[in-house]
């Protein structure tokens, strides 16, 4: 079995490209490989600045013979249909075969197709994965139409076995397949060839060339790490940046600088942000004073000097932007000691939003909603509505607007500046957080009062405008912020404090066009006398606090057209008075509009409690009970019921409670009635009967009380003492017996097992 070699040689690759196109690679030549065909044992994808190389390895020579046969027209069809079948087929009619069958003769097709040369398929597969490669940005260069991400030099493809190593024929856009490659460009920059991949993989390494990505960032890592110890330092990790850097170098040269005194005292993330976007620079750490005084940067090149001119060079051009970043620096604590109010009047000029106004409108919100919030959270509410005013002034200095990515952390320096408390600074710093699913969460009161009313406030505001996420897009990252909502746990019910922060984004709407708010209308027609009349409607009623009444210029102005037959109003008028309009006509109440927006909760909340290893099924059975707008509590009470049903007990007495449901709806139905009261002692036949009323008194009190302690782990276990008794008394009872009275006890009893369970969940959303 041959082994496959194939380097697409080029000039340089951006660095952020080459991980997506290792992968993007093998998947389209070992996918067509094993389209037309072919099997192999094993492939790995490489890449360097400069080369996009694929090994397979155990490729079969040739592809196997195939039969088909494939069932066409009767033979008494019309002429057409026998035409097209021919055309889906390549062949004659007098290749075709007369078969009987139900309905009369049938023509058939037996469609032998020979094996082919792994050399020939190769060929077509790698040429059209090279002419369709999905590169996010490419280029045309010279006269030719091939788009490459940098102009494409040279193609090797090469099998070898034990007999040798053969070119497979290929040409793309005048580039002649060959066994050719080159070296490092300034060390080794001459041609040579290659026999097969251990050897060019070893050959390139002569050649000042470390074929895998991973083994030189493992030469990055090591190198930088062995230039701080020396000195008694330590590299501040950076994955993505040891990810970046060694996509921009072939053969990685560590070398050590040395940051000077004048700069020192500028905040380590400045320090560190600036070296790392202006000139990808690791920052070293001095472990005795904390601060960073050194930085790694990895040339692409031995020189003679060992890197003394090159570090010379580098260490001109940082002074020069750490220059810059003490000036931002200077200028910006300055604006902070006075008070930062030139940045919180300059916010009012910066839109957040064109429907919910701007930067210093959505800081007014936020310092609202997190006054509500702090003794929800135990925080403070003067510190907590401080926080929220002080969080993004940031936004507005020099040093943020020159790295944006500072945002919140500088606004801790700038808030510690203007000589507000230490708590209040870092919930400037912590209310952006969590960022994602590994992000570390706020634990300081003030912090999370202000990180949850930021991300409520988004998510609100963007539901009132009707700006949802959909399918894949989500330009406003909703549900990102919805997870933060969820990981900073708000052990509260949710569902009022997401109705007045509609209330307030529809509000920011309604202000932006400088009329009142009562209710966002949404009439969804193409039918102008519809609209017209919808309009009159609307004219009736004051649309501000003023008293002023619909004009045609405030129609025109506020009008906005969605897409085609699709208009918005803001109205205050009552929802009935558009009842005329036959449904077309919907009214976005606050309430309305929370309840949609809570549900998006509900639905996030499944994704991360399914990624904790919480079922589907279990998270439905939660929500489904009263009380699924406190997150906390939902959590708490899936996390309880999962670990219960990983139980022998929880899985039975989960049947149970679901056969004693069932029973009962079932009854329920038929008799038309509700057994829900009644169910005494006196009438129980059986000792098993009799049991499981002794087993329901003492479960059910001590249910409902470790609820109203919010101990689940105490009620799954009241209720799981359930299970041995509810089994014995359906093994022994017959529950719809003919004696009435004695029926309607069990099937109130029934209803004494089903209320149990509804205390905790809805069994009978759970599976299995």
């Amino acid at each position: 079995m041959p082994d496959l070699l194939i380097e697409l040689f080029s000039e340089e690759i951006p660095a952020r490209m080459q991980a997506r196109a290792r992968e993007d690679l093998k998947k389209l030549v070992t996918d067509g490989l094993v389209n037309a065909g072919l099997t192999y044992a094993s492939a790995g994808a490489f890449s360097t600045p400069r080369r996009l190389t694929l090994a397979v390895e155990g490729l079969t020579a040739n592809s196997p013979t195939t039969r088909e046969e494939r069932k066409g027209p009767r033979t008494d069809a019309p002429e057409a249909a026998l035409e097209g079948f021919l055309r889906s087929t390549g062949l004659t009619r007098d290749q075709l075969e007369a078969r009987d069958d139900k309905k009369g003769q049938v023509w058939f097709a037996v469609i032998e197709r020979p094996g082919r040369p792994a050399a020939e398929i190769v060929a077509e597969v790698l040429d059209s994965s090279i002419r369709t490669f999905p590169w996010p940005k490419s280029m045309r260069w010279g006269a030719g139409s091939l788009r490459w991400v940098r102009p494409l030099h040279s193609i090797i493809c090469l099998l070898s076995d034990e007999a040798g190593a053969t070119v497979v024929p290929l040409t793309v856009e005048g580039i002649t397949a060959g066994n050719t490659t080159r070296g490092h460009r300034f060390l080794s920059p001459d041609a040579f060839t290659v026999t097969g991949f251990d050897d060019y993989a070893a050959k390139l390494r002569r050649a000042h060339v470390i074929l895998d990505s991973a083994e030189r960032e493992a030469a990055i890592r090591q190198g930088a790490e062995n230039l701080a110890f020396a000195r008694g330092w330590e590299i501040v990790p950076d994955d993505a940046l040891l990810s970046e850097v060694a996509g921009l170098v072939e053969w990685p040269v560590p070398l050590m600088g040395v940051i000077e005194d004048r700069f020192l005292d500028l905040p380590p993330e400045v320090l560190q942000t600036s070296m790392k976007e202006h000139q990808k620079f690791f920052s070293a750490r001095n472990q005795k004073t904390g601060r960073i005084e050194g930085f790694v940067t990895v040339a692409n090149i031995e020189t003679p000097d060992d890197g003394a001119t090159i570090l010379a060079g580098n260490q001109r051009v940082l002074a020069a932007r750490l220059s810059d970043a003490a000036f931002f620096w200077q200028n910006d604590l300055r604006e902070a000691k006075a008070g930062m109010g030139a940045w919180a009047e300059g916010l009012k000029s910066v839109t957040f939003h064109n429907k919910l106004g701007s930067q210093a409108d959505r800081i007014k919100r936020i310092a609202a909603l997190a006054r509500e919030l702090a003794p929800l959270v135990g925080a403070d509410a003067d510190q907590a509505e401080k926080a929220a005013r002080l969080a993004k002034l940031d936004l507005r200095s020099a040093m943020v607007g020159e790295f944006p990515e500072l945002q919140g952390t500088m606004g801790r320096y700038y808030s510690l500046a203007a000589g507000q408390p230490e708590n209040v600074a870092d919930a400037a710093r912590d209310h952006y957080s969590p960022l994602g699913p590994s992000d570390a969460v706020p634990t300081a009161r003030v912090s999370v009062a202000v990180a949850l009313a930021d991300k409520i406030d988004t998510l609100a505001g963007f539901w009132a405008i009707h700006e949802k996420p959909t399918g894949s897009k989500d330009p406003f990252a909703l549900r990102r912020a919805a997870l933060g909502v969820i990981r900073l746990r708000p052990n509260f019910p949710v569902s009022v404090i997401l109705e007045k922060q509609v209330e307030r984004g529809l509000l920011a709407a309604a202000n932006q066009h400088a009329v009142g708010f009562r209710a966002t209308i949404r009439i969804n027609t193409p039918d102008a006398k519809v609209l017209e009349e919808a309009v009159d409607v609307i004219r009736t009623f004051p649309l501000t606090e003023k008293g002023e009444v619909w004009t045609k210029e405030a129609h025109e102005q506020f009008l906005e057209v969605r897409e085609a037959g699709e208009l918005y109003y803001l109205s205050s008028a009552p929802e009935d008075h558009f009842e005329r309009f036959n449904g077309q006509a919907k009214a976005g109440r606050p309430e309305n509009i929370a309840a949609d927006l809570l549900s998006f909760l509900h639905d996030r909340l499944k994704v991360y409690l399914r990624d904790q290893g919480i079922r589907h099924d279990i998270i439905d059975a939660v929500l489904a009970q009263p009380g699924n707008d406190d997150l906390v509590l939902v959590v708490n009470r899936a996390t309880a019921l999962n670990a219960m049903l990983q139980t022998e007990d929880g899985r039975n007495l989960t049947q149970g409670l679901k056969r004693a449901g069932n029973i009962l709806a079932q009854a329920e139905e038929k008799d038309g009635v509700e057994y829900s009261f009644g169910a005494d002692v006196k009438f129980a036949e059986t000792d098993e009967e009799r049991t499981l009323f002794a087993a329901l008194d003492t479960a059910e009190p001590a249910i409902k009380a470790a609820i109203a302690a919010e101990d689940f782990p105490a009620a799954m276990t009241a209720i799981a003492h359930l299970r041995a008794p509810i089994d014995a008394f359906f093994e022994a009872v017959q529950v719809n017996t003919d004696n009435q009275i004695v029926r309607r006890n069990r099937l109130n009893l029934l209803h004494r097992i089903r209320a149990a369970g509804q205390q905790i969940a809805d069994f009978t959303k759970i599976e299995g």
